[in-house]
């Protein structure tokens, strides 16, 4: 089994800015919703007025007896009103989907949407909101009345936002800082910068050429100019800083979005004297040597680092308690230092409540472990490769799994994320086998499958009727897809079982563990058609810093050079932790994924997708995920 230290994992995937905007919302929305109900208070006949509707069919009942076309659809419209207020959005949902509002009357068609709009947001459901930004313009939250223009703005945002439209989002948000004077500008700007910064290049630079409008041309300039490939921080700082200037009178450039005001200020603040606290000897020297590597080689390779100001000192943490080599460091003239690497020596900080010294620990805390301020925690998350499995299976439609998960802590703690992320999207896994390399993996599949219940049902028919029956085996029929976590000599012998047992048809899910790291198509084609995710610095057929290292250094490929990736991403993160923890949005492209922080300090990676076939991982296209992607 591997060490918990070199394995991850999420969103459901989420879109962050979308979660950003959406937190922001929440505390007006019982205002926003009673504000509603004042643009059809008074219209509904008595008989309806006088009647609560507990359920959505009691509700379409009594409208259905309603003579008055206009009234019945008022009705309708403040039982769902009320429904959204219980949160009970799904009750509301069959309202406001009802063939009874398919056509509303002219009067009600503002209410009704923003009532779906309310709703789809709510409920995540990006079929319903596809449905109704089809009839959305960025200005459109500009017809309703001063009581409700910002949250209609807001939620059209949103809307815009959970079918992957983020330039639209971006335009309504722009608008909306024009026409109510009441918005915080701070608030404004870093959600606008939030939509900016996720629209494709392709989409971004075609409306570029085409924006109209002071606002909006100084908006997609600045997202276009701070974007160009190969920036460094200290470039990006500089482009924030020219856009400034040659925008002094744009509101961004009185009021910089917090993300690209961080970025402006972060070579002034970077640190310069630098403790990479690693083993050294030991059972960990080869995963030491290698994070090492990978920090100094991207070190060498940054352009923007000073080496005349940067001074990176290299501690072995074998020799004694990482606590006690923690405080001498700290009284040492130090401004960060990263590591330990072993899960105790990361916990032994948590008996402090602040860090003198800020420390970027390569590793996580256990469950219910509390870090200490000025911890930050990165590493190879087999948490975060579960959670991804999880969004990866929500957004291909697949609610019912099997899985086969190794025994031990490790597994414990795959199978509590992989769970945990699967109740969020309302999916579950039907069985779960747990195993150990000795067991009979034959048994084990049979398990799974369900072919040892079909067996022993036969069996007992036979017992009972006290005749010989034909018996032809059959897996269980209610599962979509298996989610194998198991390593490469392990999963060689599960995939052909899963054939072997009548679940050949079934996608098959797994984490990086499943792959070595380097092709091997002789022996990987037992793996053919597997799914799994795994780091750029893996997948990735170009990758200049992985092709300049494997020249010179040792460890670059499979685990190690996993370990050399991580250690890359710990110099990137060095310059930027920062900007991370007070930018929710803020991200970093690694050589693990994408990085981002949660407000704990906690570093998560997003990533690539990959697929064997002829026994070689061919990197797949970026998921079809409305909340990833641009129309």
């Amino acid at each position: 089994m591997p060490p918990s230290d070199r394995r991850h994992k999420p969103k459901t995937p989420e879109s962050i800015e979308l979660a950003m905007t959406k937190n922001r919302i929440n505390h007006r929305a019982l205002a926003g919703i009673f504000a509603i109900t004042l643009l059809f208070a008074g219209c509904a006949s008595v008989d309806l007025a006088s009647h609560v509707a507990e359920s959505p069919a009691q509700a379409l009942e009594l409208a259905a007896k309603e003579r008055d076309t206009e009234t019945a659809q008022q009705y309708l419209l403040k039982v769902a009103s009320r429904f959204q207020e219980r949160d009970q959005h799904r009750a509301a949902r069959t309202l406001l989907q009802s063939d009874q509002l398919a056509q509303p009357a002219p009067a009600l068609l503002a209410q009704k949407q923003l009532l779906a709009m309310a709703g789809a947001v709510a409920l995540e459901d990006r079929e319903w909101a596809d449905t109704i930004v089809k009839t959305l313009s960025p200005d459109n939250f500009r017809s309703y009345n001063a009581d409700l223009v910002n949250r209609a703005a807001s939620l059209q945002a949103q809307t815009y936002a959970l079918v992957g439209d983020r330039l639209s989002a971006a335009m309504t948000l722009m608008l909306l800082s024009q026409t109510d004077g009441t918005v915080n500008p701070q608030e404004i700007h870093d959600q606008i910068w939030a939509f900016l910064k996720a629209v494709p290049d392709e989409k971004l630079s075609t409306a570029n050429e085409g924006a109209i409008g002071f606002e909006t041309e100084g908006w997609l300039e600045l997202a276009a100019s701070v974007r160009d490939p190969g920036l460094s921080i200290d470039d990006q700082g500089r482009v924030i800083r020219r856009w400034k200037n040659n925008w002094p009178s744009h509101p961004a450039a009185q009021i910089l979005p917090s993300e690209l005001q961080l970025i402006a200020s972060l070579s002034e603040n970077r640190p310069e004297k630098i403790v990479l606290a690693l083993p050294l000897q030991g059972a960990l020297t080869s995963a030491g040597k290698a994070i090492r590597d990978g920090f100094l080689a991207a070190y060498y390779q940054d352009e923007s680092a000073d080496r005349d100001k940067t001074d990176i000192r290299i501690v072995d943490t074998s020799s004694q308690p990482f606590d006690e080599l923690y405080k001498e460091l700290a009284a040492q003239d130090i401004d960060l230092i990263i590591g330990p690497l072993e899960k105790e020596a990361l916990a032994s900080l948590t008996n402090m409540k602040a860090l003198p010294v800020p420390a970027l620990g390569l590793n996580y805390l256990a469950a219910g472990k509390k870090a200490p301020d000025g911890l930050y925690q990165f590493g190879l998350s087999a948490e975060d490769e579960a959670r991804q499995i999880a969004d990866r299976l929500s957004e291909q439609n697949i609610n019912q799994v099997l899985a086969l998960i190794p025994q031990g802590e490790w597994g414990d703690r795959v199978e509590a994320a992989l769970l945990n992320r699967m109740q969020r999207h309302g999916s579950v896994a039907l069985d779960i086998e747990r195993f150990f390399r000795e067991d009979n993996l034959r048994a084990v599949t049979a398990d799974l499958l369900g072919i040892t219940v079909s067996r022993d049902r036969a069996i007992q028919v036979e017992r009972t009727i006290g005749l010989n029956v034909e018996f032809e085996p059959r897996r269980r029929q209610d599962a979509e897809a298996i989610v194998m976590v198991a390593e490469p000599a392990i999963a060689r012998q599960f995939k052909p079982l899963f054939a072997f047992y009548f679940g050949g048809d079934l996608p098959v899910y797994s984490p990086s563990i499943v792959y070595e790291g380097t092709p091997d198509p002789a022996r990987d084609r037992d793996l053919n058609q597997v799914i799994f995710t795994d780091i750029p610095w893996v997948l990735d057929s170009e990758n200049p810093l992985r092709e300049e290292a494997s020249k010179t250094l040792p460890g670059t490929q499979g685990q190690l050079g996993r370990l050399f990736a991580m250690g890359a991403d710990a110099w990137q993160l060095s310059k930027r932790l920062p900007l991370l923890r007070q930018v929710q949005t803020a991200t970093i492209d690694g050589q693990t994924g994408e990085l981002t922080m949660t407000s704990e300090g906690s570093i998560h990676r997003s990533q690539l997708w990959a697929q064997f076939g002829s026994g070689t991982p061919s990197l797949l296209p970026e998921q079809s995920d409305p909340a990833n992607e641009e129309d």
